[in-house]
């Protein structure tokens, strides 16, 4: 008998996939190499380049910034349980994969609303009983938290990770974009952590300029400046170095390098150098 699509590990039934309009999830993966975008997503991205051609580099800089983050939460922190919210699409160094270099136990439960992500994501992981995927709006926290295969999954009585990596300024509205931080670390114990980075820009006029540029392209988008996203994080401990630009939090010249960008974005990788308008800001905090 088939099961449900709502229980674990149940065949899925997405809606109808939107290919006209870019998506946050496919228009990243083509900086991380990945092939499953569609058109819309490569004309918007390309025309943005353009126009802010460091973007490449900082989408890199913050998939290395997951690596180091989940390397330290596993290794150090003894972390064998992470829900990822807004995963994006599975390409190289996904939580689950970097986890179990350190943890082979762990289980992971990845969270995004783009149908593509759970097509995907549930194909390649159909085997994996310690990965799911929930498909939900990461701004309706319940919706997440109720899901089967978070229930299943993940153990809220023992300390877990909750992770949003490039993700918080993808939801313009401040109170929605609290929710989203703050919304499924609530119920986690004492001693367990939230992962974060978010776009950030030090003046208005670079934090207008680069809404004005990204979201023109149709994405959800605003910049924040350190403090707003110090706000949302209120009563969390960072864990050094503190919060700041993700590349100087625990740099490692020998961790390991990323596969080549989708060919529409390579011509502008090491645009960062010559000029930098906006970066990720953010680091690893523990609930107290």
């Amino acid at each position: 008998m088939r099961r449900a699509a709502s229980e674990p590990g149940a065949s899925f039934f997405p809606p109808e996939i939107p290919t006209d309009r870019p998506s946050p999830a496919r228009s990243y993966g083509l900086h991380l190499g990945s092939k499953d975008n569609y058109e819309a997503d490569r004309e918007a991205i390309a025309g943005l380049l353009e126009r802010f051609p460091e973007g490449v580099d900082v989408a890199r800089q913050n998939r290395m910034f997951l690596y180091r983050a989940v390397r330290y939460l596993a290794s150090e922190e003894g972390i064998d349980q992470f829900l990822d919210l807004g995963s994006g699409l599975p390409t190289e160094s996904n939580v689950h994969e970097v986890v179990r270099e350190f943890r082979p136990g762990a289980r992971v439960v990845y969270v995004d609303m783009d149908p593509v992500v759970m097509v995907h994501g549930r194909a390649l992981m159909a085997d994996d009983s310690r990965v799911g995927f929930v498909h939900a709006d990461l701004t309706d926290p319940e919706s997440v938290l109720e899901a089967p295969e978070t229930r299943e999954l993940l153990d809220f009585s023992r300390p877990l990770a909750v992770l949003l990596f490039s993700i918080p300024h993808c939801v313009p509205d401040d109170e929605l974009a609290r929710r989203a931080v703050r919304g499924c670390l609530e119920p986690a114990v004492p001693g367990s952590f939230l992962a974060l980075s978010h776009a950030c820009a030090n003046t208005p006029e670079a934090r207008e300029e680069a809404d004005q540029l990204i979201g023109g392209t149709g994405l959800p988008w605003k910049t924040r400046s350190s403090a707003e996203i110090d706000a949302m994080l209120e009563g969390l401990e960072p864990v050094e170095p503190g919060l700041g630009d993700i590349n100087e939090w625990r740099p490692d010249s020998e961790q390991p390098p990323l596969s080549p960008p989708h060919p529409v974005v390579a011509p502008y990788l090491g645009s960062s150098k010559l000029r930098r308008r906006i970066y990720e800001y953010g680091g690893v905090l523990r609930k107290p």
